[in-house]
């Protein structure tokens, strides 16, 4: 086995790692979606725009487990804060109208 033998398998594993190191990344911050981040580092890490597409994603927070229930938690608080202050203008307008009827 020669030396340059030696520098290409060397340069290969350096080269696959940096081709992968959103994966890497994404492993290493335990985010939940590891699996679907590798398979678009695998697909789409070629053409540049996709590898750092997914760097982007790897290096982003992690996201909620059970989104669903996190987007209904979120709406159900929205609708109790719109409810919340249409009784209270409700409930103004109320005594503005007692005041200006006395």
């Amino acid at each position: 086995m020669g030396a340059s033998t030696v520098v290409q398998a060397v340069a290969a594993v350096i080269a696959l790692g940096l081709y992968f190191l959103p994966a890497i990344l994404a492993d290493r911050r335990k985010r939940h979606d590891l699996l679907t981040l590798a398979l678009f580092n695998a697909c789409l890490g070629w053409t540049g725009f996709g590898w750092l597409a997914a760097l982007y994603w790897a290096l982003q927070p992690n996201p909620p487990k059970d989104v669903a229930s996190e987007v209904e938690q979120t709406r159900r608080v929205v609708r109790m804060r719109s409810f919340s202050v249409m009784l209270i203008q409700r409930v103004q307008n109320r005594a503005n109208r007692n005041k200006s009827d006395r």
